[in-house]
């Protein structure tokens, strides 16, 4: 077709494009998008999921016969009447006293129901020192954390009255209420504080207000759409609190991101002479495919967790791949037009001393920072400029040591242990009830969260259903898996009993599971198992954390599969070079085993666990290490694919393998350490909450991205690349055959004027 063939190729490109020419219809149909997605949900309303969506084997078949009959079990709690003298016993008028006071100023609230005396259930502790008046809370359990507070005072007022004694409350419905007053709104401000923060930065990288306001608002207006499409989509897959968490955190870092990466690639153009509209048609081409790439890799990562099976995971892949989905279209769509319709306004609001030119002035003039491309590098380079020229002279050395410090960091993560966190490991001792929790698990061991057998049969008062109850009941104590009191609930006109049995080993798991092995493995088999048509699944605070385990250790293996198959793939498609897909793999997951490792080191040795309050946490949390993983390989994808895209854009002009390296890291420097700086410090903010899956969840992200922006993309790539050489770019001929998904553009097409407009022209294919 000639050199005058100036057509765009490349789906972003082509967006790109046709946005800038059509600003206030691209505006138009964003604004309509986010309304429409918004009130569209909230018209549908939220499908929460239930107990039996989340739980898995035992404990969700055991909550799937509950909801089957038609059983809402209530919140269940407990006071506990402890002597403080030795000498004081249960069956002392003092004691008694205090029970009596209890029972009745609980009763007194009228919010309660089912109350039980220790001396009729037999709930005294061995040593005579402690009991355990039990009651239910009126109405649904899930709201009984509203409606304690009045039986909480009650049972204060009780304290004040009889000094001799320790009487403290606990339960499901006093720790809900307890954890949403301490860390509800604690959590809620530090999702809050993540947008001034992401601000903050972005008015540090951009040195304008306006050119920082755009990503933030692109970035919330992604996530307030993805909010009404959630809703949508809990119709058919249940949401729940953590998959929106979850959302709006990493909403934020790619919308932010993506904008960035952007608005920094068309600023670069204009400070290299570019007129706005060009500039913008090379952003929309290069920096746009890099966004695409990098999204559409997010999304397949995220969609890993459709393959645990689990329906907390299913539901935060979802959600998260919608939002990064959302925010990607934003990106190459949105963006421009709005770009377009600022033009140099997008500088408004310049800072004093912060605004790049000022920086390129006090610097003492522009400079390139690149090798014979004719165009202007990242004045903010410096230190990577240094850091690649030692890089590059040596890259063996580099790539041995930088390796080496990775394994070495990642070594901890081969003894890695996780477990459902019990509260003390939870919250350490930073809320009361943790003492009295800690208090009745040693006084009765197990009893705080007793495993609870739920025995379905056609006729649950029949003699041998009756006779396996009573003896499910002595074998469970004489086995040793239980000291009792073993308690029985029966629902005649549901066929449906529940057995609670309190688990040698209390708080601490690794006991309690090895007395649940005793219950599931031996004493129901020898009891319930001899009778005919009856169901038995153990559920229970212990039993959900084994079966929990199990299901994402089984799942380990298929999510890790899939999420590496597609990424290189991806990567092989987008790139052309069966190289680079296979060290990008490569590195992905040294940066995934670094954070690994600086997890275990921290919260399960303990090594600097005090710096960030974790101390003898001891375990890593049952679903971080598979959550970690799919989000810090979909994220990571992020820096690599901008990186590699400016390294093979530049060498598509004709630069030599190691001069486009050097003008691939050096010119993406300033917007991957100011993209890092956000995600980074967006995830710390996680890590500075109480609770310690949350500080797991922040400190484990924030670390490996951080890794991920030095280490991995400062160092290891180019030392790689730079060893490799032309053999980057090697692509097998019977490759040839897959799609091409790369743009391909030259740069003379890019930086050539544009056609002059004609109404009605159609874009390019």
């Amino acid at each position: 077709m000639g050199n005058r063939d100036t057509r765009v190729r490349g789906i972003a490109a082509r967006a790109g494009g046709w946005s800038a020419r059509h600003r206030w219809a691209a505006v138009g149909i964003w604004v309509l998008f986010v309304v429409l997605a918004m009130g569209l949900g909230s018209a549908a309303g939220t499908v929460e999921l239930k107990d039996s969506d989340q739980l898995s084997g035992e404990t969700g078949r055991a909550a799937a016969i509950a909801e089957e009959a038609g059983i809402d079990e209530p919140a269940g709690e407990t006071v506990l009447v402890q002597s403080k003298d030795a000498g004081v016993k249960a069956t002392s008028t003092e004691f008694r006293a205090a029970v009596d006071a209890v029972m009745k100023a609980v009763e007194g609230t009228g919010k309660v129901t089912n109350v039980t005396s220790p001396y009729d259930t037999d709930t005294i502790s061995k040593d005579g020192r402690s009991a355990l008046v039990q009651f239910d809370m009126r109405g649904e359990a899930e709201t009984a954390g509203e409606r304690v507070e009045p039986v909480l005072k009650a049972v204060e007022g009780v304290q004040k009255d009889h000094g001799s004694v320790l009487i403290e409350e606990i339960g499901g419905a006093s720790m809900n209420k307890t954890f949403d007053d301490a860390f509800g709104n604690d959590f809620k401000q530090a999702e809050y504080s993540a947008v001034p923060v992401a601000l903050g930065i972005l008015l540090v990288a951009f040195g304008a207000l306006v050119a920082a306001l755009v990503p933030v608002l692109l970035a919330i207006t992604a996530i307030v759409a993805t909010m009404g499409l959630m809703m949508l989509v809990s119709h058919i897959q249940p949401m729940d609190d953590t998959s929106s968490s979850v959302m709006l955190l990493v909403g934020l870092a790619v919308g932010v991101d993506y904008c960035l990466f952007y608005l920094r690639r068309e600023r670069e153009e204009r400070a290299a002479g570019r007129d706005p509209e060009t500039a913008l048609r090379i952003a929309a081409a290069t920096s746009g495919r890099a966004i695409i790439v990098s999204g559409v890799t997010v999304c397949v990562a995220m969609a890993g967790m459709l393959f645990t099976g689990i329906a907390t995971f299913k539901a935060m892949g979802l959600a998260s791949l919608m939002v990064v989905a959302v925010a990607m279209v934003g990106s190459v769509t949105v963006l421009p037009a709005v770009l377009s319709l600022l033009g140099t306004r997008v500088e408004k609001g310049r800072i004093p001393f912060l605004h790049p030119d000022k920086r390129r002035k006090s610097n003492g003039g522009s400079g390139n920072g690149t090798s014979g491309n004719g165009r202007s590098g990242d004045n903010g380079s410096r230190f990577w400029t240094s850091v690649l020229r030692v890089v590059l002279a040596k890259p063996a050395i580099s790539l041995v040591v930088a390796a080496g410090a990775l394994l070495a960091i990642a070594a901890p993560a081969l003894g890695m242990k996780t477990q459902n966190l019990t509260l003390d490991q939870e919250f350490g001792d930073s809320l009361p009830i943790v003492a009295t929790y800690e208090r009745v698990n040693e006084a009765f061991p197990g009893g705080s969260d007793p495993a609870e057998v739920v025995v379905k049969a056609s006729d649950i008062n029949s003699a041998e259903v009756k006779s396996a109850i009573a003896d499910f009941r002595e074998q469970a104590v004489s086995s040793g898996a239980s000291r009792g009191p073993v308690e029985v609930t029966v629902h005649d006109s549901q066929n449906v009993a529940f057995v609670y049995v309190p688990l040698v080993g209390g708080s601490n798991l690794d006991k309690a599971e090895k007395s649940l092995e005793i219950i599931r493995d031996e004493v129901r088999p020898a009891t319930f198992g001899k009778v005919d048509g009856v169901e038995a699944p153990v559920t229970g605070q212990v039993a959900g954390s084994k079966d929990f385990n199990d299901q994402l250790v089984s799942a380990v293996a298929p999510v890790f599969a899939f999420v590496v198959v597609f990424a290189f793939l991806l990567m092989l498609l987008s790139f052309r070079s069966l190289t680079i897909a296979i060290t990008s793999i490569v590195l992905n997951l040294l940066s995934v085993g670094a954070a690994y490792g600086i997890l275990v080191a921290v919260f399960q040795h303990g090594w600097g666990a005090s710096l960030v309050g974790a101390e003898g946490v001891g375990a890593i949390i049952t679903w971080l290490p598979l959550f970690l993983f799919v989000i810090l390989f979909g994220l990571s994808m992020d820096y690599h694919v901008f990186v590699v895209s400016r390294i093979r854009e530049a060498r598509m002009r004709g630069l030599t393998t190691r001069d486009a390296i050097q003008h691939g890291v050096v010119t993406t420097a300033g917007v991957i350490t100011s993209a890092a700086v956000i995600m980074v410090a967006v995830f710390a903010i996680f890590g500075t909450l109480s609770m310690q899956s949350m500080k797991q969840m922040g400190v484990g992200l924030a670390a490996a991205v951080l890794i991920d922006a030095t280490i991995i993309r400062g160092v290891l790539l180019p030392a790689v690349m730079a060893l490799l050489g032309e053999r980057n770019w090697y692509f097998p001929k019977w490759l040839n055959r897959l799609p091409d998904l790369s743009h391909d553009e030259s740069p003379e097409a890019a930086a050539s004027p544009p056609p002059p407009a004609v109404e009605g022209e159609r874009v390019g294919v």
